[in-house]
């Protein structure tokens, strides 16, 4: 890992994300991948469709810059779900 970037703290149930924002950090930084990671306040770690839809957006972003989207990490009250464990 050769960096950490907060990208935006969201309200109760939202926080916009744009690829740009992503990759910018990620290109400053002269990485060749990224791990995203983000929290649901609920507990609940399950992505919802706009995870889905972030996640594909993220790795077609990433594909035209040439930084690998490593992993997309929801956090939830003790639990996680990795997109890249679930195949996804």
């Amino acid at each position: 890992m050769i960096a950490v970037h907060e990208l935006g703290r969201g309200t109760l149930d939202s926080c916009t994300v744009h690829p740009r924002d992503v990759f910018k950090a990620a290109l400053l930084a002269n990485a060749a991948g990224v791990i995203v990671a983000h929290n649901h306040p609920s507990g609940d770690p399950t992505p919802s469709p706009a995870d889905i839809a972030l996640c594909s957006r993220l790795r077609a972003a990433g594909t035209v810059v040439g930084i690998e989207l490593l992993d997309f990490v929801i956090l939830g009250d003790g639990r996680y779900y990795s997109f890249t464990e679930a195949g996804r």
